[in-house]
């Protein structure tokens, strides 16, 4: 067991703070040195927001400490000015009125966090008012989860990590393990801060798990492409390319894709490939207009008796 230790508390929740407080410059750098938030939900900075204003009640009407009473405040005007950088770049509206829908949208919600905080210390009854700030917890957790899911569904539809930054979501988990460090030191651990804490840290790791995946995928794809052009390569030198013409040659339709069969050989060369033209269009097709995208099989060609 952890014996209670209100320094490393505070420590840790003022580590916890700067990586929440700072974890969304850079997705706002990235976004504005890019001039473009495709890839970035809009529907992620929103509701990141929104839940931190409803989990800026739920810690200040616990009086946790500190460092944790301001994260939530400096978290969500992060994520509201990003979601005004996703109005002027993603969807093209004027600088105007993406500055006038930030500016409204973190006024509204400063004044709801406020109203809501006096409320609940407004409050005698303390079941009543433990069951409200439970409440106001639980909602923080629940739209803090489910705010993630539409980036997930932008990288499903895009398949790849784009416009998110990695540099952001690393702050982020990072922000959730010192701030679970930090209520592992106090006199009482707090269930549903932890809950959200580690509900961070769970749903951002799977970006980066994502971006790893489409990493691996992509240099191995790479490393494929590479080594069939190497090969085309090597086949392109040999001499018997000259017959391929369209006297001597015929394109046939196949799964998956068109083959081209050149003939006038003893041994019968096959090279097939995707092609951008069908069967209907063969008769068009000359040496100069053929495509193809990759190469896919080849057969040993007899060039003794060429």
């Amino acid at each position: 067991m952890v014996q209670p230790n209100a320094i490393a508390e505070n420590v840790f929740g003022i580590l916890g703070m700067a990586c929440w407080a700072a974890q969304l410059i850079p997705q706002i750098w990235k976004s504005w040195r890019s001039k473009s938030t495709t890839g970035l939900s809009e529907w992620l900075m929103l509701l990141w927001g929104t839940a931190s204003v409803f989990l800026g009640v739920y810690i200040v009407s616990q009086r946790i400490n500190i460092p944790l009473m301001m994260q939530p405040q400096l978290f969500s005007f992060l994520a509201f000015v990003s979601w005004g950088q996703c109005q002027y770049y993603g969807r093209g509206r004027s600088c105007k009125v993406s500055a006038l829908l930030t500016v409204g949208l973190l006024v509204f919600f400063g004044v709801l966090e406020y109203l809501l905080v006096f409320a609940m210390d407004s409050i005698e009854n303390d079941r009543s008012k433990s069951i409200a700030t439970k409440f106001f917890g639980i909602l923080a957790i629940v739209i803090d989860a489910s705010a993630l899911f539409p980036q997930y569904w932008e990288i499903y539809k895009i398949k790849a990590v784009i416009g998110i930054s990695l540099t952001s979501i690393t702050v982020d988990i990072l922000g959730g393990v010192f701030s679970n460090l930090s209520l592992v030191f106090r006199e009482d651990i707090d269930v549903i801060a932890a809950v959200q804490y580690s509900s961070v840290i769970f749903f951002d790791s799977m970006i980066v798990l994502a971006a790893i995946g489409f990493k691996v995928k992509h240099l191995m794809s790479k490393r494929k492409r590479a080594g069939d052009a190497s090969e085309l390569q090597e086949f392109e030198a040999l001499p018997h390319l000259t017959v391929l013409s369209r006297l001597n040659s015929r394109i046939e339709d196949g799964p998956p894709a068109g083959s081209w069969l050149v003939t006038g050989v003893p041994s019968v060369f096959s090279y097939s490939a995707p092609c951008l033209q069908s069967q209907s269009e063969a008769g068009k097709l000359t040496s100069a207009n053929i495509m193809f995208s990759t190469k896919v099989a080849m057969k040993e060609v007899d060039t003794r008796s060429m």
